[in-house]
């Protein structure tokens, strides 16, 4: 069976239709989606009730699961990290990012499944690093190629509020000796596709390296506004058992925490990737 496949936004996101993700995912559908998620950049699936071995299986066709280091995960499928606002403290989660990107090899994409959800409110957006670039004049363009920027771990995971137990606080240091702050192109060439987008985030982004502090302040800034404008972005109305897909190379996404005290309860495999240039 062929997959329906329907644009959400010219910039990005689209909804797939006609594969069920709890059965085996077969080379031809497997091929179907990547190339769908190569253009397209976040896929969206409708009433995918699966468990964490299911959404595990389905990301793993598509490279190797990374473990979070300070997020809970499902005991027996650490691969899935769970975000339960009952649980953790994800209010970094509630600003415009690209995941993981900490990692001298950041995430490929990641697989999020929608598993209890508020009445209302918790949407989540996402927008295009190419589209944002393509934007952007070509003097810039120019002035930006070639510029790394530092992105740290501890921008989204500080101190106080990850290191409150000592527990916490030993997972918290280890986990800050193995990510030491690490520089990354501040344009990406997308390996696959060959399109260049903007690779900052205002979750992980300290500094444009090769800029003197109030300049690379200045111009973070204006790329964090610029990359996130509503003419690059989508926003999605989650319902129980949504599963996205996003190609984490070319995207960042906010998941807006405006539904407190209700819980809201999200899983999420990430793919490894490479090393951006």
């Amino acid at each position: 069976m062929s997959l329906n496949i329907t644009p959400l936004n010219p910039a990005l996101g689209a909804v797939v239709e006609g594969i069920n993700l709890r059965d085996p995912l077969s080379d031809s559908h497997r091929d179907a989606i990547e190339q769908a998620l190569l253009r397209h950049q976040v896929l969206f699936f409708r009433d995918q009730p699966l468990t964490p071995q299911q959404q595990a299986a389905f990301a793993a066709r598509f490279g190797e699961l990374h473990i979070h280091p300070i997020y809970p995960n499902i005991p027996e499928q650490p691969q899935v990290l769970v975000l339960d606002t009952a649980v953790t403290d994800v209010r970094d989660n509630a600003i415009w990012h690209t995941d993981v990107t900490f990692l001298e090899t950041p995430a490929l994409g990641a697989v999020l499944a929608a598993k209890k959800l508020p009445p209302y409110g918790g949407d989540t957006l996402w927008a295009s690093s190419s589209a944002a670039f393509d934007a952007l004049s070509k003097p810039m363009q120019k002035l930006l190629d070639g510029l790394t920027a530092l992105h740290d771990i501890t921008r989204s995971f500080p101190l106080e509020r990850f290191g409150a137990t000592p527990e916490d606080l030993a997972r918290y240091e280890e986990a800050k000796r193995k990510n030491p702050p690490r520089p990354h192109p501040v344009v990406r060439t997308h390996p696959v596709t060959g399109r260049k987008g903007l690779f900052i985030n205002d979750g992980f982004t300290t500094r444009i390296n090769e800029l003197e502090p109030a300049e690379s302040d200045a111009l973070l800034r204006f790329l964090f506004a610029h990359s996130t404008r509503p003419e690059f972005s989508i926003r999605w109305r989650w319902q129980e058992n949504d599963v996205a897909f996003w190609d984490n190379r070319i995207t960042q996404h906010y998941a807006v925490d405006d539904y407190r005290p209700q819980r809201r309860v999200m899983h999420r495999a990430t793919i490894l990737g490479d090393k951006p240039f």
